[in-house]
């Protein structure tokens, strides 16, 4: 095996073939045939494909943000997040995450805008999550949730919402990641 100089840039790898592994619902597992351009080194990798996803941060016009409260699977545990879902087909960010806000709380607000994006988990995952602020969010609906969700909903003030992020009540990634770009675009820019 040779040692790659710590000074040379990685290389990419030559996408042989994809196939569809599973079809799990929300996501799809993709066997795909990977061979190295420099090594004789050719494997499977396999990868999630999801639709791309959407997370809202909702402040009220008394500078409250908008978190909700629901059972994961995945932890098995509850999780305090804020409003968010898949994007549908042919939906832009801005009108799934103001649609997931209305579906999922029962809030509306205006001026919905994207404030940024991340890839929830390159390594694996082919999917990006959009961070979609809404401002002066009041409630004027009731939820409808998905036949899964149950949702509990709570307003926060915002200093204490970020103090949650800093003290670990809040665990989900990808929120903390839209509260952590949230605090720094308010920060610059109140209001």
């Amino acid at each position: 095996m040779s040692i790659q100089s710590k000074n040379s840039e990685p290389r990419e790898w030559e996408i042989q073939s994809r196939h569809l592994h599973a079809d799990c619902r929300v996501f799809s597992v993709l066997r795909k045939k990977c061979k190295h351009p420099d090594r004789d080194s050719t494997r499977d990798f396999f990868s999630l494909s999801s639709p791309d996803w959407v997370n809202v941060v909702a402040v009220t016009p008394q500078r409250e943000v908008l978190l909700i409260k629901q059972f994961r699977f995945g932890v098995e545990d509850f999780a305090l997040e804020i409003p968010g879902g898949i994007i549908d087909e042919g939906e832009d960010a801005v009108t799934a995450g103001l649609r997931e806000l209305k579906e999922e709380t029962g809030y509306v607000g205006e001026n919905a805008r994207i404030i940024g994006n991340v890839w929830p988990n390159p390594a694996i995952m082919d999917n990006r999550c959009w961070f979609v602020l809404v401002k002066n969010v009041v409630k004027k609906f009731e939820s409808e949730w998905d036949g899964d969700e149950e949702i509990g909903v709570s307003l926060e003030e915002m200093e204490t919402v970020f103090r949650m992020v800093e003290e670990g009540t809040i665990k989900h990634a990808l929120v903390v990641s839209a509260l952590s770009l949230f605090r720094a675009i308010w920060a610059e820019k109140p209001g």
